[in-house]
């Protein structure tokens, strides 16, 4: 039986990837997490054992927590979350529940370490257009909420990767997160970090269309193309540019999900003649 503050899969899936999820807790134990080490998306970890010394960083956020079934561990580090300030809720059926109805999961060995704020640090070349976007976008909804992104000229993005212990995305020779064949860097992290679903992947197609000049793939990748080529014009600061162009995503995503059947037409169908 469902208890009070709990959230089922079905309503947590429909949040995943929106402005509005949830900060997502992973209290699972280590033998649990051994068993099956993949994560839900935007989750980070935390020991149960030592829920009241973290509880306080989450005051004042939603937060669900996710154990294995949705019992004591998630239970107990919610409670002492909503203790600290927090609304808490846990995942009714757990981890298991998630699986069993086949909700995205995160492959964690391809998720760059966190530095000592707990956030992954990424780089990559100045004046982001598209792909350069789309990666962030994906990462913040889907890996890393808090995660950081350093825009600099495109000589030193090794270099600052090194001394700044960033992983650099969508450069010539940038290892792991570039493009691949006719893939660009999007589609790459999709695969690497195994997030493929039906709408990130035609959220994909766009975004692989307008990036790499092929606009016959996909009707809405010339709209793309044109909205980010003017915002970048909008915004000298590339972060700033993040913040105004994140929406576009956040919609094309929901269009991706829910809206692909539907049409608009102008004027409305009366039912009479026109």
């Amino acid at each position: 039986m469902a208890t009070p503050d709990t959230i089922n899969v079905s309503q947590l899936g429909r949040l995943i990837g929106t402005p509005d999820a949830p900060v997502i807790i992973d209290v699972r134990s280590d033998t649990d997490h051994a068993s099956d080490s993949r994560i839900l998306p935007a989750s980070i970890r935390h020991d149960h054992r030592a829920a009241a010394s973290w509880a306080g960083d989450y005051v004042g956020r939603f937060v669900v927590v996710v154990c294995q079934r949705g019992q004591k561990l998630s239970q107990g580090a919610a409670a002492w979350l909503r203790h600290a300030g927090a609304r808490a809720e846990t995942l009714e059926g757990g981890f298991e529940a998630w699986v069993q109805a086949k909700g995205l999961l995160v492959r964690p060995d391809q998720v760059p370490a966190r530095n000592q704020q707990g956030r992954t640090v990424w780089v990559t070349r100045a004046r982001p257009k598209i792909d350069r976007i789309a990666c962030p976008w994906l990462i913040r909804r889907f890996i890393d909420p808090s995660a950081v992104f350093l825009f600099v000229s495109p000589a030193e993005v090794l270099d600052v990767a090194d001394r700044f212990q960033a992983t650099p995305f969508d450069i010539d020779g940038g290892g792991v997160w570039s493009h691949r064949g006719a893939l660009c860097t999007f589609d790459v992290m999709i695969e690497e970090f195994g997030l493929h679903c039906q709408a990130l992947d035609r959220l994909a197609l766009i975004v692989r269309a307008a990036d790499t000049a092929r606009l016959d793939l996909a009707p809405q990748a010339a709209g793309l193309l044109a909205t980010s080529l003017g915002l970048s014009r909008m915004h000298r600061d590339d972060l700033a540019q993040l913040d105004a162009t994140f929406p576009v995503y956040d919609a094309l995503y929901r269009w991706a999900r829910d809206a692909t059947a539907e049409e608009h037409h102008w004027p409305t169908p009366s039912g009479g003649r026109s």
